[in-house]
This record gives structure tokens, sequence and C-alpha cells, in this order.
């Protein structure tokens, strides 16, 4: 465990998922959050200073419309009233009010600083260009933002031609200023998040694949011990579950193959064996009695030896994928039967009852007449093998409407609970104290399946075993499309 950390931690530092995810997470983020603090400054902005022109623009014509009032009123002296209101202007904290001239000069202001120098005044050209008689201006003047708005007066005094009110953004600037600090704040306390909550799931995925790669370079090796922690029942901790699974079937192949190597072993020694030592014998003087006894062992051994290789080439022809068929109309019946005459002598001669009812009905399935016989004599050859002296096997084909079934049972040893479900696998005995390479059964199952049909395989420890093989059957239009094929 403390190995795959170091390798996950190692692997942050290389192109890998991990720095590629956090790399790729961190620059969509990133923009994201770029676009976001861009939106949120420009309707920010926008809110702030359209506020702040709203309310100089309702002042202004609040303004504009007491000094119209004022100059109908013939009673009171306008100039006296203009230069009392603005110099007594009660948001002279806020703003500068100020009154211009026909000739576009500043005559009064709330600030109490001389008219007479000059001012910068846009908004003063903008309002006396616009048909409305407004203007707005918002930028820089003497080092910092300002907001000026002047509206045209429709009085006709040659005094007071139009009202200018101006005001600093500093405070506005400050308050947007506040606001995106705090946006860039929260958008760094994101991006941490992100990098830890990141940093913690990359490492979730990355330490289980450091791992399986680990381990998988030990099975490659053929340490097949290792095994990998689970700890979650997400994807990553299924594919923990199947690469232990994986490394649980590849130890159990490589035990059954040691065990098969060390099976076929002694299986090959025991005929040549028997072989060259009969061969010693007849070597050192003839003896007909001995010379008889002798050739039928040879004779016997080599048979044995003959079918142990076939078993193994058949097995190395489903292995390499080059195993065939020979598929033709056949009887199915006839070559059950031609495997069962191999072995009555031989059932007799080890006091075993073979009993064989001869159905009346014919069988044809599309099949190989051959390989059907061989699974037929290494089933009744399996079930005479584990069948002792005053046992019995009961063969019975049945016909179904569209297949057929062939049941071989016998009375012998039976098969454990734990070994029946891996009988039909490669290289697997369940009685390693009887003769057999433990392919022929598995070769058998590979047969029937190229066949379309289905081995099934019950049995009860003690009591026997129950091989049964279901075959489809040739239906009788394709039955005379073959035999017309035959023609």
């Amino acid at each position: 465990m403390e190995k795959g950390l170091k390798a996950a931690r190692r692997g942050f530092g290389k192109r890998s998922i991990a720095t590629r995810w956090m790399m790729n997470t961190l620059s969509v983020v990133a923009i994201l959050l770029i676009i976001a603090n861009l939106c949120i400054y420009y309707f920010t902005k926008q809110y702030y200073y359209g506020s702040a022109e709203s309310y100089i623009i309702s002042e202004a014509n609040a303004s504009q419309m007491v000094l119209a009032r004022l100059y109908e009123d013939l009673s009171v002296n306008f100039s006296s009233e203009v230069r009392h209101i603005i110099e007594n202007f009660d948001k002279k904290d806020q703003m500068e009010m100020m009154s211009i001239n026909r000739a576009g000069d500043v005559t009064l202001s709330s600030s109490g600083f001389s008219p007479g120098r000059t001012y910068f005044m846009p908004d003063y050209e903008t309002a006396v260009a616009s048909e409305d008689g407004l203007g707005v201006y918002q930028g820089r003047d003497g080092g910092e933002n300002i907001l000026a708005v002047t509206i045209i007066m429709t009085t006709t005094s040659s005094s007071v031609n139009a009202l200018r009110f101006v005001t600093s953004l500093t405070l506005v600037d400050d308050q947007i200023s506040g606001i995106m600090l705090a946006a860039l704040l929260i958008s760094a306390f994101i991006l941490l998040v992100v990098v830890m909550t990141g940093a913690y799931f990359v490492k979730s995925i990355c330490v289980p694949l450091v791992q399986i790669s680990s381990t998988a370079k030990k099975l490659a090796k053929g340490d097949f011990s290792e095994r990998i922690p689970i700890t979650s029942n997400d994807e990553i901790g299924q594919l923990s579950q199947a690469f232990n699974e994986m490394a649980n079937g590849l130890e159990n192949s490589e035990q059954i193959k040691n065990d098969f190597i060390s099976s076929v072993s002694h299986e090959l020694r025991t005929p040549l064996t028997a072989i060259k030592g009969w061969s010693e014998t007849l070597n050192l003087g003839y003896d007909p009695e001995t010379f008889t006894k002798g050739m039928k062992v040879i004779t016997g051994e080599t048979k044995r030896l003959e079918r142990m290789v076939e078993e193994l080439l058949d097995f190395s022809r489903i292995q390499s994928g080059h195993f065939t068929l020979q598929m033709s109309t056949i009887d199915v019946i006839a070559e059950l039967e031609d495997a069962i005459l191999i072995y009555i002598d031989k059932a007799k001669k080890e006091s075993v009852v073979l009993s064989y009812n001869e159905p009346e009905f014919l069988c044809a399935v599309y099949g190989d007449k051959n390989r059907l016989r061989q699974v037929f004599i290494n089933i009744i050859d399996n079930a005479l093998k584990y069948t002792e002296a005053g046992g019995s096997i009961d063969i019975l084909a049945e016909k179904n409407d569209d297949s057929v079934t062939i049941t071989i049972t016998d009375s012998g040893a039976g098969i454990a609970p734990e070994d029946l479900p891996k009988v039909k696998q490669k290289f697997y005995k369940a009685n390693s104290t009887k003769h057999g390479s433990g392919i022929g059964l598995a070769v058998a199952d590979e047969i029937i399946s190229l066949h379309g049909g289905l081995l099934e395989v019950e049995s009860e420890l003690g009591y026997g075993t129950a091989v049964t093989i279901t075959l489809p059957l040739v239906q009788k239009k394709e039955r005379s499309e073959d035999e017309q094929k035959n023609g």
C-alpha cells in the first residue's frame, strides 16, 4: 500500500493521469472564474455608475425646476437666489454644483473655489449639442474618476445658462474594488477547494491504478500472490475486484498446469515403463504365454498413450483455434452404439453391469460422427474408470421435439461438491489416483458446444455421476436439403 502511495506521488510530477486531470480541471475552472469575475466587475460597475448617474441627473432636474420657478417669480432677485442656492447647496459633501453662463464660463461653484479657473467640461459641450439639453461625462479629470452632468436651463437668463453637477467616483471605485477583492478571494478559495478535492479524487483513482500496474508486473513475472485491496464500491473497486479475480484465475491455472505437468509426466511414465519392461522381458527369450501376455500389455499401453496424445493434440487445436469438424447429417444413436460396443467386454471383465436399451427411433443430427463418437467413448471410459466391481452403468437416449438427450449414469465414487463446478476445466482432475490427463471432459464439452449442444454433469459423492448430452436434431426440411447437397 505504501509503495502504491509513493508511486502515485511520483506520478504527479510526470505527464500522468493525475497531472493531466489537474491541469485540465484547473484550466477550465480558472477560465470560468476569470469570466465570472469579469462579469461581476462589469455588472457591478454598471450598477454603481448607473445609480450615481441617475441620482445626479435627478438632482440636476430638480435644481433646474427650482430655478425655473424662481426665474418666473418677478418678486425675487433671480441672480441673488441662484448664488444663495449654490453657495448653500446641501449636498456639497457628495457633489459640486456649478452655474455656467452663455459664454460657457463657470460663474458660481458650491466648492467655494474661484470660478475664474478653466474647467474641463465635455459634458457641457454634449448638453449644448443635444436636443434634450443634457450632457453626461464619465472619465478621468485631475487624476481621479469623475461623473459630471450638465443640464441646460429652459429660462433665457444670461447669467445662468446651465447647471453642472460633478462628483468624484473614488468612493464608488473603492466599493467596486472591495467587491472585486471579495470575488477574487472567493475565486482563490474555489481554486483551493478544487485542488484539494481534485488531489483527493485523483489519488483515489491513481493509487489503485498504480497498484494494479505494479501487481500486473508481478503477475507477468510469475508471482501470483499479490492482491489489490478494495477500498470502494465504484468502478475502481470493481476493476480491482475483477483484477483480483483474474489473479485468482491465473494462480489457479498455474496450479492446474503444474498439477497437469506432474500428472502427465506420471501418466506417460507408467505406460512407457510397462512397455520398456515387457520389451526387455521379451528380448530375454521366447515363451508363448509370456509373449502373448507381454504383447497384450504393450498393445494396451500403446493405445492408452495414443489416446492421451490425441487428447493433447485436440486441446492444442482448441487453444489455437484450429479445431475443425467434418459436419454432415448422421445418426447419433449409431455412433453411441459403436462407442458402447467398445466397452461391453471390458465392463464384463471388470464386473460392471453396462445396460443400454437400444431405441427404435432415428435421431439425425448435423455433426462430426468421429468427434461425437470420441465424446461418447470418453464419457463411458470415465464412467467405467470410476465404477468399482459390482457397480453399474446405465445409458439412456431420449428423443424430444427438437433435440436428443443422451444420459450416461454410473454408480461410481461420485464427485465432491467443491470439485463439481471444475470438472469441465482444462487439466483439472478431481481424483488424482485415476489415470488420465484431465482434459478429456474439457475437450468433450468443447466438441458438444461446437455442435450447438450442451454437456451437463450431475454427481453426488459416494452415489455416482450422471453426464447428460443434449444435441439439436436436424429437421426434415434441413435433412432433405442436406441429402440433396450430398446427392
